[in-house]
């Protein structure tokens, strides 16, 4: 784009457009070939903050879920129990630690895998979104929405406190007796696959939004994510204001 401008600047009206419209065409390709990339949801409200990467991989969804949050957990309603979201219903493969994370006061299965202290759901009737993952029941889910897994700490879960997410910046050692050894807890991030995606299925034009959701009842903390501007508009918002300053200019030239 800079090159086009200092053709523009140079007299050289003719080469500049072909430059413009040269780029116009590689920003909409690349934008096109990026379909399906992953596309990642982040929000905070106060001291609270997380994210939510949606990645696929033939036809499973991957979701990396994290509390990204510096601040210290005091009480039950620091800790991130649940991400929702719209989209298809599909089935649950595995939820596993994230690197770089660790459970506080437990322990998991094998190979970092926490599946049976997480629940999926789909068709959430009342709750933010028609989709969520959480370690939490809310009343919205059940023991027989839990991924394969051990059931590592009772009762069955989907239950309370257990297994949610604890931020970066947790002091294990402060807070209230729920946060600080009476339930296991994750420190950061887990990673959940599910399958069954339909052919095509594009994270970033069929995932809209996310909502966070903290603690383990429905009125504790949550909010909603902010939504990324989609790459393809970004694109086209940059060759139009290019293409638009190349207008400007040429008719500057013919009132001279």
């Amino acid at each position: 784009m800079y090159i086009c401008w200092q053709l523009q600047l140079g007299g050289n009206l003719t080469t500049a457009f072909r430059c413009f419209l040269g780029v116009a065409v590689l920003l909409l390709l690349g934008s096109t070939l990026a379909i399906g990339a992953p596309i990642t949801f982040a929000g905070s409200s106060g001291s609270l903050a997380a994210s939510a990467t949606f990645d696929t991989s033939g036809t499973n969804l991957i979701i990396t879920f994290s509390n990204i949050s510096l601040a210290d957990v005091l009480v039950p309603g620091d800790v991130l129990t649940a991400l929702f979201w719209d989209g298809p219903t599909i089935s649950p493969v595995s939820v596993v630690l994230n690197s770089g994370s660790t459970v506080l006061f437990g322990v998991s299965d094998p190979d970092g895998v926490v599946g049976g202290e997480w629940a999926y759901k789909c068709g959430l009737a009342g709750a933010p979104a028609a989709c969520g993952l959480s370690s939490a029941g809310f009343g919205w889910f059940g023991p027989g929405d839990v991924f394969p897994g051990s059931n590592l700490q009772g009762p069955l879960s989907p239950d309370g406190v257990q297994y949610g997410l604890t931020s970066r910046g947790d002091n294990p050692l402060t807070g209230n007796a729920p946060v600080t050894g009476d339930n296991a807890l994750i420190q950061y991030s887990v990673v959940a696959t599910l399958t069954g995606l339909p052919e095509g299925f594009d994270p970033s034009s069929s995932i809209t939004d996310a909502w966070f959701q903290y603690g383990t009842a429905p009125d504790e903390p949550g909010f909603s994510s902010n939504v990324p501007e989609p790459a393809l508009m970004g694109a086209v918002g940059l060759v139009l204001l290019g293409l638009g300053g190349f207008r400007e200019f040429r008719m500057r030239r013919r009132h001279r």
